[in-house]
């Protein structure tokens, strides 16, 4: 088992540098590069949701990152004490956009978790949102998709 935690501000160039970080974490697992790229890209929509809509573009927030390897699995989890979400359910509904008006195809929470093995969603609003995503590498993987 391997820990470890990130914290950096709400600035969207960041997202760049949390997914590579999460990324280089899970190398010691031995990721097959497609299932490393399902890594980056969930972390990736993770971080800018918190980012986009959690702090709507305030540069001040806090965006935290928490990684535990356990066996063949990677277990991370993205929070954020930014506005939260009001309707949870309706969030994880494809194609839904809290941001209409602006170029989001609202498919952030469908890609997590289509691309991880485990996914869930928690969030208060007033006091932010805390993503949970698992994926399971190698013989692990593919002795859950049976």
């Amino acid at each position: 088992m391997n820990k470890m935690q990130l914290k950096f501000i709400s600035k969207s160039e960041n997202e760049v540098f949390a997914r590579n970080v999460v990324a280089a974490f899970a190398l010691p697992l031995n990721p097959t590069l497609s299932e490393l790229s399902d890594v980056k890209t969930a972390v990736s929509e993770a971080v800018t949701n918190a980012i986009v809509h959690g702090y709507s573009g305030n540069e001040d927030g806090i965006v935290c990152i928490d990684c535990m390897t356990d066996g063949s699995s990677l277990h991370i989890t993205v929070s954020d004490s930014g506005k939260g979400i009001e309707d949870v359910e309706q969030a994880l509904t494809p194609f839904y956009t809290s941001l209409p008006g602006e170029e989001r195809s609202g498919m952030g929470f469908t890609i997590m978790q289509t691309f991880m093995s485990d996914f869930s969603v928690e969030s208060k609003p007033g006091e932010g949102t805390t993503v949970k995503m698992s994926k399971h590498f190698g013989a692990k993987a593919e002795e859950n998709a049976r």
